[in-house]
């Protein structure tokens, strides 16, 4: 069922219909229905209360251990972790919306940043799952979203979807694999700017594109190209091509695999 949604997505792509991710797993979903993939409840129904947030929202503890060393250690481990996934997550989004600057840069990435870590605090504080920036935007990207109405267009759509939950429950994970099968696909894009003939290039960069899934992280296929990308430099006499960020980062990511 995967292999023949991945079929109709990308026949959908290729005569650039509009939507054809959406299609895909509509598609996808009510094909599954014969082979046992789909299953539909008896009794479902397709409205329902979304649940309410008060058991969960603001309910914090142990802030007297906030100040202590395995509390702070666990801070910035997330810290790192957050700043290099969302980081990545940007470039390569931005990268497919033809957004990046001549140099291949963020150029607001602060502001960026900032939605990312304000977005990070209101989930925290509501109880949710973590609100942060998904690589699956790029699904978006392909539509022709652009600008901030498309986020906000998006999160009216989801505000939607939670009075259809029961719907919404039904799709399998075989339906949604497909599209995430084609943002993969997006994000395979810039790997033809790679040169591959610099292999203080090449290495990095396959170590950062192949450790991603091995590692399931974003962040951890980040630090391990940066690590080889910076070791490689230095082992060939180019240090004048590291920046001062990349070897203070380096170094923290050393510490933080000796001492963490």
């Amino acid at each position: 069922v995967v292999i023949i949604g991945i079929i109709i997505t990308g026949f959908l792509l290729a005569k650039k219909i509009s939507g054809a991710i959406l299609i895909g797993i509509v598609a996808t979903t009510i094909i599954g229905i014969p082979f046992g993939v789909t299953i539909i409840p008896e009794g479902i129904k397709i409205l329902s209360l979304p649940p309410s947030v008060k058991d969960i929202a603001f309910q914090f503890v142990g802030f007297e251990e906030i100040f202590s060393w395995e509390m702070l250690i666990v801070v910035f481990t997330f810290l790192f972790v957050d700043i290099f996934d969302t980081v990545g997550t940007l470039a390569g989004v931005s990268s497919k919306a033809g957004m990046l600057d001549e140099n291949g840069k963020l150029p607001r990435v602060g502001k960026e940043l900032m939605a990312d870590a304000i977005g990070t605090v209101v989930g925290a504080c509501l109880g949710t799952s973590t609100v942060t920036t998904y690589v699956e935007s790029s699904a978006g990207v392909a539509e022709g979203g652009r600008t901030g109405l498309t986020s906000l267009a998006t999160a009216g759509m989801f505000a939607l979807a939670l009075f259809f939950a029961p719907l919404f429950t039904m799709i399998p994970s075989a339906a949604t694999a497909p599209a995430l099968v084609i943002v993969g696909l997006f994000m395979m894009g810039p790997i033809t700017k790679i040169d591959f003939t610099d292999y203080t290039e090449a290495i990095p960069a396959f170590l950062t594109i192949i450790m991603m899934p091995f590692a399931y992280s974003i962040a951890d296929g980040i630090v391990f190209g940066m690590l080889s990308y910076v070791a490689l430099k230095l082992l060939t006499g180019r240090t004048k091509e590291v920046s001062k960020v990349m070897w203070l980062l380096a170094v923290l990511f050393v510490l933080k695999f000796i001492f963490i």
